[in-house]
């Protein structure tokens, strides 16, 4: 066993360790004096001097011959190594080098957790873009590790990000949250209004209340009422008993109101009148009842345009609106998104029990290359279902159903069946399936809308 280092004696203030294990010492000295300038290098000859490296100095990335004594022309004692690493710590990104008729040997260590792998003869240029790549994995990885304790210990929980958008946020959250003032968050559906909804209440001198959370987009409009503001017994058809609505559970804490833009103007009036003067009458009730909850609303909607085309009350726009939250679309959010794809990846294959290490190089551009109009939840859904059916160790960009524009260029058409599918699906779902509203919110006429949406294959089960 030798250091590298005892030989080149570099500066090593901020370099990715690297482990070199190789049994040829040509290969050693050739790999230290190339790589010197940019790691701190240690090498080995055997596995058992590999591992007590390994285990002292925790390298960030490894680069391992699988041909090792005993057997230098066979891959076991490798196969051997490559396992006690992993196992030793699993983030560590280990590249196989293998020589050129050895190829299904080097597959096959991919399929039990290396990170990649490199044929002989090695061309030092190549080596060095696959070893920058992984060091850059592996930082992004121990950042996010950092970032994810750091979080937790302030009580953001899941909202994990180092962008300077995301950042903006997380300084709103810290500024408001004790205050007892509305707060408006606006964002496209999926990008994690309800989460910081809920970080602003944990961090309230209110926690100790209820989070009443309600979808006023997702209840039907002659229900939404009663949910929200309850019901005297006997004040409708069906109303049996009485009943609070989540206004009033919400007292003491926090009540998060998403899809604001979806209530009806007779509804908003309602709540316009419970944020000003603090109380409420259920349905069927004469009584005014005294409610301290502070609510917090959320919206994919462009909230002014809708009191331009007086579908909004401006007065409770600007009631809601004292501070207003915008959170960035995920495309917008730079590393955030692998930072919260190795989460996702992290979190369910604990809870699946799957040994996943990682995700392939196409999967990790694919996943930046996309544009994620379903933004972190569609994130989430896919790397959840990839870690449930993928066979290997590793996410390809197949398991996530994933394709970029560099493996398939749309025609004009294409992209237009694209896009309209997408307006539609979109304007379906803000509007509960109501032809007539998605119509008029997309300039056309209701027969028009039929068939594109015949055209387009959206189905009209459940519209009205």
């Amino acid at each position: 066993m030798r250091l590298a280092s005892e030989r080149i004696s570099m500066p090593t203030d901020a370099k990715p360790k690297l482990l070199i294990i190789d049994d040829d010492e040509s290969i050693r000295f050739s790999l230290e004096w190339a790589l010197s300038m940019d790691y701190e290098l240690f090498s080995s000859s055997n596995r058992l001097d590999a591992l007590a490296l390994f285990e002292a100095e925790t390298p960030a990335l490894v680069t391992l011959d699988l041909g090792l004594p005993p057997d230098p022309n066979g891959p076991e004692e490798g196969f051997k190594t490559l396992a006690s690493l992993i196992e030793k710590n699993a983030s560590t990104k280990i590249i196989v080098i293998t020589g050129q008729e050895e190829k299904q040997h080097a597959i096959q260590a991919i399929g039990q957790g290396a990170y990649d792998f490199f044929q002989k003869p090695i061309q030092i240029d190549e080596l060095k873009i696959i070893l920058k790549r992984a060091a850059y994995v592996y930082k992004l990885e121990e950042d996010h590790k950092n970032l994810c304790h750091r979080l937790s210990c302030k009580g953001f929980d899941d909202i994990i990000g180092t962008s300077p958008k995301i950042q903006e946020v997380f300084a709103t959250i810290e500024k408001v949250a004790d205050s007892d003032y509305p707060v408006l968050i606006l964002g496209e559906s999926g990008t994690g209004k309800e989460l910081v909804a809920n970080a602003i209440h944990q961090r309230s001198f209110q926690n100790k209340g209820p989070f009443v959370p309600i979808n006023c987009g997702a209840i039907p409009e002659n229900l939404l009422e009663s949910e929200l503001f309850g019901h005297e017994r006997g004040s409708f058809t069906g109303a049996h008993t009485q009943r609070k609505g989540r206004v009033e559970m919400a007292e003491g804490g926090t009540l998060f109101l998403d899809e604001i833009g979806e209530l009806t103007l007779p509804l908003q009036t309602k709540l316009l009148r419970f944020l000003q003067e603090h109380t409420l009458e259920r349905i069927g009730g004469r009584k005014e009842i005294l409610i301290n909850t502070r609510v917090v609303a959320a919206t994919n909607r462009d909230l002014f345009q809708e009191v331009q085309e007086k579908r909004f009350r401006e007065d409770l726009y600007y009631r809601l609106g004292v501070i207003t939250i915008s959170l960035p679309p995920l495309r917008d959010r730079g590393d955030d998104i692998q930072l919260l794809a190795t989460s996702f990846l992290n979190r369910y294959s604990a809870e699946h029990k799957k040994r996943i290490r990682g995700f392939t190089q196409k999967a990790l551009n694919a996943i930046v290359s996309h544009q994620w109009p379903g933004n972190i939840r569609e994130l989430e859904n896919r790397i959840k279902r990839a870690v449930i059916m993928a066979p290997g160790s590793r996410l390809t960009k197949e398991d996530l159903g994933l394709d970029t524009s560099a493996d398939k260029v749309m025609t004009l058409k294409e992209a237009r069946d694209v896009l309209e599918k997408e307006m539609i699906i979109k304007s379906l779902t803000r509007h509960n399936m109501n032809l007539t509203r998605v119509a008029v919110e997309l300039g056309i006429s209701r027969p028009t809308l039929y068939e594109f949406m015949d055209r387009l294959g959206v189905k009209r089960d459940g519209a009205s």
